[in-house]
């Protein structure tokens, strides 16, 4: 029976619905909606996708999503190379950045271990963390990966793989979240939040 959709539509709704979190009716929604869209609009999506896969690259450095290599952030007089805080994925540099708070350098991983998932330190920038802590200039290292137990396990390798390195090696405090109810904290949330207590 032939379908109702014609075939370049089809097409769309079948690319839109291999992005993470659409699903089929989602994925038709944004069709239809680029197929409203006057031209130039539509142009531009195209164009800015195709921008992303030509125009950016990683940096050599950080490892972090760039225009540049080095990245802006790498190449700043501004920033403290003394200070590297290693994360997850670009999207956790924007997270920190956010906060106006960090004025150091950051290395990305681009993921963390997971055995169950296949995810070894060689498929990691680990190698590349620790290369770039044996030619020095680093005196703080910030493992901010993500409270959980991958997450929890990456740190802890690197922070074995670099026990003997000149760096200090801290992790991000965690506990009770702003706003958060006490009594509705899990214990493992309370329990950080009284390990990484500080004085007033």
């Amino acid at each position: 029976m032939p379908s109702a959709l014609a075939r370049p539509l089809a097409r769309l709704i079948d690319e839109l619905s291999k992005l993470p979190g659409v699903g089929p009716k989602t994925a038709q929604r944004l069709a239809y909606h680029v197929l409203r869209a006057p031209v130039p609009d539509a142009e531009a999506l195209a164009a800015a996708i195709r921008s992303v896969k030509t125009d950016l690259r990683y940096c050599a450095v950080c490892f972090n999503i760039a225009e540049s290599d080095p990245c802006v952030i790498c190449s700043s007089d501004e920033r403290d190379g003394a200070v590297v805080c290693v994360v997850e994925e670009p999207l956790d540099v924007l997270a920190i950045e956010r906060t106006g708070q960090f004025r150091g350098r950051y290395h990305v991983l681009h993921g963390a271990i997971s055995p169950m998932n296949g995810v070894r330190p060689d498929d990691l920038k680990i190698a590349q963390l620790v290369e770039r802590v044996r030619r020095g200039g680093i005196d703080e290292l910030i493992l901010a990966t993500n409270p959980n137990l991958e997450g929890e396990a990456t740190s802890m390798y690197i922070g074995q793989l670099l026990a003997n390195a000149e760096v200090r090696v801290t992790r991000l405090a965690r506990g009770l979240p702003m706003g958060g109810d006490l009594e509705y904290a899990d214990e493992v949330t309370v329990s950080r939040a009284l390990e990484g207590r500080r004085a007033l």
